[in-house]
């Protein structure tokens, strides 16, 4: 009688030491650690998403052209002390690749200056086709050189800066704008007042952010 007694108490003992580990071990926890991990998997794409349609707002940026390799020189960033403004200049130092500035008001677009008419202003070399431009520019540079230090008006625009193509200007209120390439200059052309107001706001701030 009392070893049968026993027996049935072990047996309800080992049935309750089963129950408490079935119990502790919570099927939701599972449950809860896959939606996680599948969260995290589906979150991908979205972000992938996002990073690419940051990308393509901005024409400077990802394969837009304003990204890409300058063919013709590369751009070297020159300060001046005493205007606190950077004109950019290629390689040798030309600015606008050695384009005539005074060319784009006098003669109606871009011409390419001479070795022999130079005049030095912002620690870069501008080229004239004649010794009469480049007494106009030396009279009043400000006048005749191009908007946000020849830096690309889009870009400065967007809040950056990009290098240009001599033959994407325009001249708007007597003042000369220069962009990275025509096809960005037709983009800069939607809404040029609206450009000009955001890239004045950007510059020369924009010297420092980019």
């Amino acid at each position: 009688m009392y070893i049968k007694i026993s027996g049935k108490f072990t047996a309800t003992l080992l049935a309750s030491f089963v129950l408490a580990v079935g119990c502790a071990v919570d099927p939701s926890s599972q449950s809860v650690e896959t939606t996680v991990t599948n969260d995290s998997q589906e979150s991908s794409p979205e972000a992938t998403a996002t990073e690419v349609t940051v990308a393509d707002s901005n024409p400077c940026a990802g394969v837009n052209p304003c990204a890409g390799a300058d063919t013709a020189a590369s751009v070297e960033i020159i300060a001046t002390e005493t205007q606190n403004i950077q004109y950019f200049a290629d390689n040798s130092g030309l600015a606008i690749r050695g384009t005539d500035p005074v060319a784009y008001f006098t003669q109606g677009g871009p011409v390419a200056g001479s070795s022999e008419f130079t005049y030095t202003w912002n620690n870069a070399t501008w080229q004239f086709v004649s010794a009469e431009n480049r007494d106009l520019f030396a009279a009043n540079p400000a006048q005749y050189a191009p908007q946000y230090g020849g830096y690309c008006a889009w870009a400065v625009s967007q809040g950056y800066t990009a290098s240009i193509d001599p033959n994407a200007w325009k001249i708007v209120d007597g003042k000369l704008y220069l962009n990275y390439s025509r096809g960005v200059q037709r983009r800069w052309e939607q809404d040029i007042p609206g450009h000009i107001s955001r890239a004045n706001a950007n510059w020369p701030g924009v010297l420092e952010e980019s």
